[in-house]
């Protein structure tokens, strides 16, 4: 799985996911992908950085989750404001994205509710459900980009939680 920012013709900014890029060409082409705040299809990728790993120490402090990532400048663009954190983030939500961020926040707490946390077991046990070697239930914890590319290309369903900054309050 894949996270991009994306911009919208009308200059707003939000994040999907997509299998691979090759999803995303095809979901756009389509139209598939809209923005939330005023639903035009004509969308862009953002210019992004990559994530770089996270060191042992910083991993054995506890679960990690993944942050945003980072929208790169381009030549003759001002550099981006400090982060969200750093300032005190704040937002005026439309209705709708009030709507989705609940229900979001339904979803994951729905999954953590009812389902076993396996932490960073999340890969051997996923596939040891998909290969039949034990019962199928409903699992959730940690995997790398890695672990997720190689559990996606063996054909496993799994789907990323939402993590929204209100999680990090």
């Amino acid at each position: 799985m894949i996270r991009y920012t994306l911009n919208c013709e009308k200059g707003h900014s939000f994040e999907s996911w997509f299998q691979n890029s090759a999803a995303f060409d095809k979901q756009k082409i389509r139209a598939l992908v809209t923005c939330p705040v005023c639903g035009s299809a004509k969308v862009e990728k953002a210019i992004m950085a990559p994530r770089l790993g996270h060191s042992e120490a910083s991993e054995a402090s506890g679960p990690r989750h993944p942050s945003a990532p980072t929208p790169v400048p381009t030549p003759g663009q001002a550099p981006p404001a400090p982060t969200a954190a750093a300032k005190g983030a704040v937002a005026m939500m439309s209705p709708q994205e009030h709507e989705l961020r609940q229900k979001l926040k339904e979803l994951r707490d729905h999954v953590v509710k009812n389902a076993n946390y396996v932490g960073a077991r999340f890969p051997e046990e996923a596939r040891k459900m998909h290969y039949g070697e034990i019962e199928h239930r409903s699992i959730y914890g940690e995997a790398s980009p890695e672990e997720a590319k190689s559990l996606h290309e063996e054909g496993i369903e799994f789907h990323p939680l939402p993590i929204l900054p209100d999680d990090h309050n």
